[in-house]
C-alpha cells in the first residue's frame, strides 16, 4: 500500500546485546494527516526483517542490505 504525501529519509537504529544497526528508511507525512510521519507497510516489514537478522547476528545479510553495523566492544 502506497501512502501519498511528503517523503523523508530517516535513520532507524535497531539494537541487540551485541550490535547496533543503523538503516535508512523512508517515512511519509500523509496528505490526510500530516501532523506526524508514518511508515508504509513495506517499510515496517523491512524493519522487522532487519531486527530478526540483528538478533540472529547475520552480519552478511545486514551488510548486503546496506545496514551500518556497530559492534559492542565491552563496558568502559
Amino acid at each position: 500500500m502506497i501512502i501519498s504525501g511528503k517523503r523523508i529519509r530517516r535513520t532507524k537504529l535497531i539494537q541487540s546485546d551485541r550490535y547496533v544497526v543503523a538503516v535508512d528508511v523512508e517515512m511519509v507525512f500523509p496528505d490526510e494527516d500530516d501532523a506526524e510521519p508514518c511508515y508504509e507497510p513495506e517499510t515496517l516489514k523491512f524493519i522487522r526483517d532487519v531486527r530478526e537478522h540483528v538478533e540472529r547476528e547475520d552480519v552478511s545479510w545486514l551488510a548486503a542490505h546496506h545496514c551500518k553495523i556497530y559492534a559492542a566492544v565491552g563496558a568502559a
